[in-house]
């Protein structure tokens, strides 16, 4: 760790406010076709863990959908220091929910409103089912239904100001933070601005 690195690291030590626990990283498929990507995103997850976090989301959005079964297959060798599951846009639900609760959870190509569209459908089917009354409806209701139903508290993007379609519902009062460094130079120093970012924060959750 650099002269630069330690400071940042102390200033988060000593910092009155709590650091993010779930921390998202909102990708694109060029920034894991760059080379040395997959080894930036292990260290990012690690300094996420190493930085308070205790749950991490990846969303990797992609536009070219030929690429995405490659992706998968990279990113479940991905060397991570907890439990992570991958999931990828052609995959049945059933597969994948027995990881629903891992520390590390990496979306490719699941973008939120799809997500956002699939709960709605599933909420209509058990109200045709008389499962559920439209009147008794509310926010629970679409929120257990996503793939992924907890709000990150820090949401990072690299490289652009857009979250390319991320946890619309999820990430509506996450802290959001952008930086014009692209992906292949992300580095701790990058992390740990965007942590202290988020710890001089004031939070309003939409008040």
């Amino acid at each position: 760790m650099g002269l630069y690195d330690a400071y940042l690291a102390t200033r988060h030590r000593l910092h009155d406010a709590e650091p993010p626990a779930h921390v998202a990283l909102v990708l694109t498929e060029r920034d894991l076709l760059a080379d040395g990507a997959f080894d930036t995103l292990s260290s990012a997850v690690g300094w996420a863990f190493e930085y308070g976090a205790d749950r991490v989301t990846v969303s990797v959005s992609v536009l070219d959908r030929a690429v995405a079964p490659t992706l998968v297959r990279e990113l479940r060798r991905l060397d991570a220091p907890a439990e992570t599951v991958v999931r990828g846009p052609d995959e049945d639900e059933a597969a994948t929910d027995a990881g629903v609760d891992a520390p590390v959870r990496i979306l490719v190509g699941l973008g939120g409103k799809a997500e956002f569209a699939g709960a709605v459908r599933e909420l209509a089917s058990d109200v045709a089912a008389e499962e559920i009354s439209p009147d008794a409806i509310d926010e629970s209701d679409i929120a257990e239904r996503l793939l992924f139903p907890e709000e990150p508290d820090l949401v990072i993007k690299t490289g652009a100001e857009r979250l390319s379609d991320f946890a619309i519902w999820q990430s509506v009062y996450a802290e959001l933070y952008f930086t014009d460094v692209n992906w292949r130079d992300f580095r701790r120093r990058e992390y740990l601005r965007a942590v202290l970012d988020f710890q001089d924060r004031q939070r309003r959750f939409g008040r």
